[in-house]
């Protein structure tokens, strides 16, 4: 895998939709002290603007959500119910809020150390974890390659914490409506590979998808012209 590349700023400017769909099979990449983790993306979900609500932008700007409206090809990290990690790649020029989170990971590299991370602070031994468990899920995923609040803001493009093109085979990549929310349920903007072990979330009738979702893709800039007038500042 010598020929890996960074995901270019060029590919998160874009709309969220299709950056979701070609996640699927890209490589999340985290470099620490301990070592060097990676895993293949194989779900995401995309939360599109102001008028999605779900979203984080939904009130508008926040100090909180700031990092949805900066360039895209940002991470942005927050913590989820005060529990868990959750890492997102920011997607669309800047000033429009839009961002696909990362659901779900095939263990690609430093699969001891992610077996470390994820036994610790439970009562089950490393060697006990499924391969295929450790990364399924956007909590679990964040815990095993040792991502928090501190890699908020890290630029996917250049940084220990990236996303890479790494030549793989194109998966075959189904959508459904988002999982763990309860609100904007109706959107199919949830995308994974199918046949993945990896897959977080009970069994979901999706549907193969070879271009975006729906019709032409929805921006967060189309999302706001749809909420002016109703917009919290």
């Amino acid at each position: 895998m010598s020929d890996r590349r960074p995901l270019q700023r060029e590919f998160y400017a874009r709309p969220t939709l299709d950056v979701a769909r070609d996640l699927i099979g890209s490589v999340l990449v985290h470099e620490t002290p301990a070592g060097l983790t990676s895993g293949v993306i194989v779900e995401t979900e995309a939360y599109i603007g102001e008028s999605d609500p779900a979203c984080h932008a939904a009130p508008g700007p926040t100090k909180r959500n700031a990092p949805l409206y900066g360039p895209p090809g940002l991470a942005y990290v927050y913590l989820n119910y005060g529990i868990h990690y959750l890492v997102n790649a920011v997607t669309e020029p800047e000033g429009w809020p839009a961002a696909v989170l990362i659901r779900a990971l095939e263990p690609l590299e430093g699969e001891s150390l992610m077996r470390r991370r994820r036994a610790r602070g439970t009562r089950k031994r490393a060697a006990e974890l499924e391969t295929a468990s450790l990364c399924r899920g956007p909590g679990n995923l964040t815990r095993a390659l040792g991502i928090s609040l501190i890699q908020n803001l890290r630029d996917l493009v250049d940084s220990d914490l990236r996303i890479e093109d790494a030549g793989l085979p194109r998966r075959e990549v189904a959508t459904s409506p988002r999982i763990g929310i309860n609100v904007g349920t109706d959107k199919p903007w949830r995308f994974y590979a199918v046949g993945s072990a990896a897959v977080s979330g009970h069994a979901v009738r999706g549907r193969a998808v070879s271009g975006h979702a729906d019709g032409a893709a929805p921006t967060a800039r189309s999302a706001r012209a749809r909420s002016r007038g109703v917009r919290r500042e």
